[in-house]
């Protein structure tokens, strides 16, 4: 293979060796969201090298943005505090390059809003998101008939472009969103903006098995878990639980009046990461227990 086609790769790869690996293993995925940049870069590196080791599979970095439409009150005041710290999507980019440097095989995701991108520049966009060893894209508010825009240029650059999908997202619709999705899907456990409700694995369960008529991917599920009972019960449904507004609130609970990083926010966000880590992998036992008997 030539290094242009394995650069081109790699992405991709990256994402999907994560999944084959957990698959081996018999467990999900804890996939764990966090704002670039919050409360301010330094702090936000420290929390971001520090998710794998904790039990994070996969790292969703989250991109500020002014109008953050399908965020919560949680992610949104999350995003203000970044941008009031001099945040931006260069900087989140570099802050990927440098947790790249120490840590080649956790796939990084970066999630949020086409508005950035497209003052950036996609070809430019892309260029640096590559270099920087970003290996997929969750872009919320760019539907499938807009795929020209972002994410055939994603895909042809090898990044995997992840769609999400709801429970409003019909047997007619889903095909429109499987049809250029790579990596895995995001199944967004209810109607809603993030933080706002409560994941159900019943019901979730229903939903997952569902979509799996139509693809082969794996799929994660976010919006609601926040305990480690919850990310128990998402585990033994799907292949992957994502975590998100949990971990702001750890964060912002650790901040001090002004709200600035205090010397126990990098542990705030890092402790409840095992503790949601173990839920998983209790996900794994049960699954274990039940093909034993």
């Amino acid at each position: 293979m030539s290094e242009a086609i394995a650069e081109i790769e790699t992405g991709r790869a990256r994402i999907d060796a994560r999944f084959k690996k957990l698959r081996g293993e018999g467990r999900a995925a804890l996939v764990t969201y966090v704002m670039s940049g919050d409360p301010d870069l330094e702090t936000a590196a420290q929390i971001m090298a520090g998710l794998p080791s904790a039990g994070a599979d996969i790292i969703e970095l989250g991109m500020a943005f002014t109008d953050p439409m399908a965020d919560g009150p949680t992610i949104q005041v999350a995003g203000l505090r970044a941008l009031k710290a001099g945040i931006t999507l260069e900087k989140t980019m570099a802050m990927a390059a440098d947790f790249r440097r120490h840590d080649t095989d956790t796939p990084i995701v970066l999630m949020g809003y086409y508005n950035p991108i497209h003052a950036y520049g996609v070809p430019a966009f892309l260029a640096t998101a590559k270099a920087s060893g970003i290996d997929g894209l969750i872009i919320v508010d760019l539907p499938p008939e807009e795929d020209a825009e972002l994410c055939l240029p994603a895909i042809e650059a090898g990044l995997s472009f992840i769609r999400l999908a709801t429970p409003t997202t019909d047997d007619a619709r889903l095909g429109a969103v499987l049809e250029n999705t790579s990596g895995f899907v995001y199944y967004v456990s209810y109607a809603g903006i993030t933080g706002a409700g409560s994941a159900d694995a019943d019901t979730v369960g229903k939903a997952v098995s569902r979509i799996r008529r139509h693809t082969e991917l794996p799929i994660a599920v976010g919006f609601g878990i926040r305990t480690p009972e919850q990310a128990k019960g998402i585990a033994s449904v799907a292949d992957g639980a994502v975590v998100g507004s949990a971990f702001i609130d750890a964060l912002r609970d650790s901040l001090d009046e002004s709200g600035k990083a205090t010397a126990t926010t990098v542990s705030a966000v890092l402790d409840l990461t095992k503790e949601l880590a173990a839920g998983v992998a209790g996900a794994q036992k049960v699954a274990q227990q039940g093909e034993l008997s």
